[in-house]
C-alpha cells in the first residue's frame, strides 16, 4: 500500500492543514459575501470544504495528493472533487477559495492574476505575501502591476498554531477582487506593467528624479506630470496607490504605449 504521494510526502507538497476554527469560519463568511460557484484550491483534508459546502452553492474541490481524492469524494459527496495541480489547472469559477501551500503562494497568485473568468477569489497565504499584496507597509512592484484590474484586501493574521502541522511562518486572510471598471485598459496591461517595473526598478531619489531617467524628461516636465496625478516629487514607488499609477502612466504615455 502506498504511503506517500507520488508527488512527494508532507514536506514536499508544503501541506500545513488548517484546524482552528474561527479561522475556517472567518473564511467561509468572506466566500458567503460573494456569488457564483466555488473552486477551492488545494483542499487537503477537507476542513474548509465542509465549511463551503454548507453554503448550498456549486464548489468544486482540488488537490494535488491523490491519496486525498477517494476520502474528500466520500465526506463531501456533493461536492466535485478532482485530483489536479493549481498550476496546471484553469481556475475559471467566479469565486476562488483556498488555502494555500506556503511555498507556492507566489506562483499560485502571478498565475491567479493571469486567468481570465474568475471574480473574487479569498485565500489563506504566507503571512508577509498577503501583507505585501495588501499594500501594508508602502506598495510592492507586483501588487502596482496588478492594482489597476485587481482589489486586495487584508483580512488579519492567522498564527502558525492554527495549521498542523505548524509552518514556522504565520498566514494572513487575503481576498481579490477583479475591479469592474479597470484603471487601465486590459489591452495595455503589458505596456502597463512594463512602465511600472521601470519606475520600480530605476535609479533615484523621489518620483521627479526617478521620472527624468524613466522618460527622459527634465526635471520641471516630471513635476508637472507628478502635479497633475496629486504625487509628492519626492514620493517613493511603494507610495503611491493605484490611481495614482494609472493617472501617472496615462499623462505619461497617453495610455498608448
Amino acid at each position: 500500500m502506498r504511503t506517500r504521494s507520488v508527488h512527494g510526502g508532507r514536506h514536499e507538497l508544503g501541506q500545513n492543514f488548517l484546524i482552528h476554527q474561527p479561522t475556517i469560519d472567518r473564511i467561509v463568511a468572506l466566500v458567503a459575501a460573494t456569488d457564483g460557484a466555488i473552486l477551492e484550491i488545494g483542499a487537503g483534508g477537507g476542513a474548509l470544504t465542509t465549511g463551503l459546502a454548507g453554503l448550498g452553492r456549486d464548489l468544486t474541490a482540488i488537490d494535488i495528493d491523490e491519496r486525498r481524492i477517494t476520502a474528500l469524494r466520500r465526506a463531501h459527496p456533493a461536492v466535485h472533487v478532482e485530483h489536479a495541480d493549481a498550476l496546471r489547472h484553469p481556475l475559471d469559477a467566479p469565486v476562488i477559495a483556498g488555502n494555500i501551500p506556503f511555498h507556492l503562494t507566489t506562483p499560485i497568485l502571478r498565475r491567479l492574476l493571469q486567468r481570465p473568468g474568475w471574480r473574487d477569489a479569498v485565500l489563506l497565504t504566507q503571512w508577509e505575501v498577503a501583507r505585501k499584496r495588501a499594500g501594508v507597509g508602502g506598495g510592492t512592484l507586483l501588487t502596482a502591476q496588478a492594482a489597476p484590474w485587481f482589489e486586495f484586501t487584508l483580512h488579519g493574521r492567522v498564527p502558525s498554531h492554527a495549521f498542523r502541522p505548524a509552518p514556522s511562518v504565520d498566514g494572513g486572510i487575503l481576498s481579490i477582487s477583479r475591479r469592474g471598471s479597470p484603471l487601465v485598459p486590459l489591452a495595455h496591461r503589458r505596456a502597463y506593467e512594463r512602465f511600472v517595473g521601470d519606475v520600480f526598478t530605476a535609479k533615484g531619489r523621489g518620483m521627479a528624479s526617478i521620472l527624468t531617467t524613466v522618460r527622459r524628461c527634465s526635471r520641471p516636465t516630471a513635476r508637472r506630470h507628478l502635479a497633475h496625478a496629486d504625487i509628492g516629487t519626492d514620493a517613493l514607488p511603494r507610495d503611491l496607490g493605484p490611481r495614482q499609477w494609472a493617472h501617472l502612466w496615462k499623462r505619461l504615455t497617453g495610455g498608448q504605449e
